[in-house]
């Protein structure tokens, strides 16, 4: 039976502060939580509402579970995990790694479904790395940790001055951005190492952060009448990107 502490602490860790504090965050549903077990993550507490072979999962019902989860419809598992030591919002700069992958960089995402979504996508097209911006959404948000499904056990995202670490990058690494007066990404020349930065949903790339933009990249649209939407979303304007670069390997 869980007690009232534990759905105290579990509820309060909704918050940035509070996670912050505890050093914990929540992720629900057995494929997220089962990839995050299976990546190593440590579990303060786990909770199942069927039979499991985790000596350390608790048992209870569904209406406890309930009283915990921040979903709509709660998906069986609920698991309390500590936060990586050390926090991945230490910058390590790994130039070595930059100098042969590919990273993101993403600068003022603030919804949480776009975070967790663009951490799905860079799994989806081998990216291991993620640079978030201070002021972007934080990753242990219960919202992105779900929308990621699991890949945020197989995606690195820290926490950066980004100014700072692209001052802290060798100048023949590519730095490109998704601009307005970009050109057309299908006739540009794209490396497979290098940084790909994308903006914040309604201002885009910050112009701290433009100043560092050594390829600027455009998805063109292709209405022939001029009527269009306005912009894409970050998280498909992601996946566009890192497609077509893939696509050149």
């Amino acid at each position: 039976m869980i007690s009232k502490n534990q759905i105290k602490l579990i509820r309060s860790l909704e918050l940035k502060k509070n996670r912050k504090r505890e050093g914990l965050f929540v992720a629900e549903g057995p494929k997220v939580v089962g990839d995050l077990l299976q990546a190593g993550y440590q579990p303060r507490m786990l909770f199942s509402t069927t039979a499991t072979e985790r000596p350390d999962a608790e048992r209870i019902t569904e209406e406890e579970l309930r009283k915990i989860s921040f979903l709509q419809h709660p998906q069986e598992v609920l698991a309390v995990f500590e936060m990586p030591t050390p926090p991945l919002s230490t910058l390590n700069f790994q130039l070595s790694t930059l100098n042969s992958q590919l990273s993101l960089a993403l600068d003022g995402v603030q919804d949480p479904g776009n975070l967790g979504t663009i951490i799905r996508i860079a799994d989806w097209f081998g990216i291991s790395t993620i640079y978030c911006s201070m002021d972007t959404v934080d990753v242990y948000n219960p919202k992105v940790v779900q929308a990621t499904m699991g890949s945020l056990a197989h995606v690195l995202v820290s926490y950066v001055d980004l100014p700072t670490l692209f001052n802290s990058m060798p100048s023949s690494l590519p730095i490109y951005g998704t601009l307005l007066d970009g050109k057309n990404i299908y006739e540009q020349e794209l490396t497979q190492q290098g940084i790909i930065v994308m903006g914040n949903e309604g201002n885009g790339i910050s112009p701290e952060v433009r100043k560092h933009i050594t390829k600027r990249l455009l998805i063109p649209d292709f209405h022939s009448d001029g009527l269009r939407a306005e912009s894409l979303n970050v998280a498909i304007a992601t996946a566009i990107t890192c497609s077509e670069f893939r696509r050149r390997q």
